[in-house]
């Protein structure tokens, strides 16, 4: 019995003294530990800040590996996967951040987000609508909605597009008449494509009646009135968009000229895009002027006189172009070869540009096939600009 009280009393100090070093020896580990991270972290910061995200990413990482329950380095290491276009390491990190148990709402939601954006990056446009939906009644449902928005412009869901923008339009946040305006229009073409064209009419007066100031509906109105042989109807419609948008008039000009021809109505719109043409040079109306005159067959400004004083008004190379075509030259058996390469010279200057990514092209665009920016080339071209 002495024996074992001895031991006891023996025991008893050698096991506090071992359980006082074990702290310690815990203590110490932990404070290197917590040195290594912030080290690490701030190590990965100054490599971002220097653009070099590769070793950004390496410092990352060993700084998640020295503390997995740190949520802000999984959000940063996440974020600089889908920078550099690893779009499926990204995935991974916020689908790990949305399984942990431990994590706060707010972060949970805030990493739904990420993984929306993510699979937005990828052009997994499915699996990011499907993220996106499960947004609604967070703080990101804004831009979960916006960004749903451009998911359904891009794989041309326009009804789902115009769905998206009634409910944008109605929370206030700005004004989408415009785009939902697009989204009727090109819904009327799809069926006007199809041949419903009783269907497509339809669209096309709900655009009209939602963005009344926007050209595209009642020029696609006209359109569809000269494929069914309403040249009156048409002409009507395009006058209308000049009332409504003035500006837009460099892009009506040659299909009402167009129409009016077919409708006996050229004197009326002459005298119009004439006005027009006073006030505010343009080419595109100038040709139209010159459709038209030469359609009535009332005597009037010949063709090269229009091009002539067009050019005391604005210096033109497409004008000049326009008018040599009709000049005998001194050497006349080289007039081809100058007007093919007058013509090629002038080609780039019909283009149309972008004024949001600087994208050309030859033809106007509603939705710049560059940036996919609505309304945002202008109704002249690159020479007027």
């Amino acid at each position: 019995m002495n024996l074992d009280l001895s031991w006891i009393l023996l025991g008893l100090p050698l096991a506090f003294v071992l359980g006082w070093l074990a702290s310690r020896l815990d203590l110490r580990q932990l404070r290197i530990e917590n040195r290594r991270t912030p080290k690490a972290y701030f190590k990965g910061l100054n490599f971002l800040l220097n653009e070099q995200q590769d070793q950004a990413i390496d410092a990352f990482i060993e700084a998640v590996q020295s503390d997995p329950d740190t949520s802000e380095l999984h959000f940063a290491l996440g974020n600089l996967f889908r920078r550099r276009g690893e779009y499926e390491r990204a995935v991974r990190v916020h689908q790990h951040l949305i399984s942990r148990g431990d994590l706060s709402l707010a972060d949970r939601q805030r990493a739904q987000h990420a993984l929306a954006l993510d699979f937005l990056q990828a052009g997994l446009l499915d699996r990011a609508e499907e993220a996106l939906l499960k947004l609604e009644g967070t703080p990101f449902e804004s831009q979960a909605r916006l960004a749903l928005l451009g998911n359904y412009e891009r794989s041309r869901d326009w009804a789902q597009a115009a769905a998206m923008a009634r409910r944008l339009d109605n929370t206030g946040i700005g004004s989408f008449s415009s785009r939902l305006a697009h989204y009727l229009c090109e819904q009327a073409a799809t069926l006007q494509a199809a041949g419903d064209l009783s269907q497509a009419r339809t669209l096309l007066a709900q655009a009209i009646t939602t963005a009344p100031n926007t050209p595209r509906a009642r020029m696609d109105l006209a359109q569809l009135e000269m494929q069914q042989g309403h040249s009156h109807a048409a002409c009507q419609a395009l006058l209308d968009t000049l009332k409504a948008s003035p500006r837009a008039t460099p892009l009506v000009a040659a299909p009402l000229a167009q129409a009016a021809i077919a409708c006996g109505r050229a004197p009326e719109v002459l005298m119009q895009l004439r006005a027009f043409y006073s006030q505010d040079a343009s080419l595109d109306v100038l040709h139209a002027i010159v459709a038209l005159e030469a359609a009535s067959n009332t005597p009037g400004t010949s063709a090269r006189d229009w091009y002539a004083k067009h050019l005391e008004r604005e210096p033109s190379l497409v004008a000049a172009a326009k008018w040599i075509e009709g000049e005998r030259l001194e050497h006349e058996q080289f007039h081809p070869q100058v007007q093919r390469a007058l013509d090629h010279a002038v080609k780039p200057l019909t283009r149309y540009r972008c004024a949001a990514c600087g994208f050309e092209a030859t033809q106007h665009f509603w939705q710049c096939p560059g940036c996919q920016t609505w309304d945002s080339y202008p109704a002249r071209r690159v020479e007027e600009l």
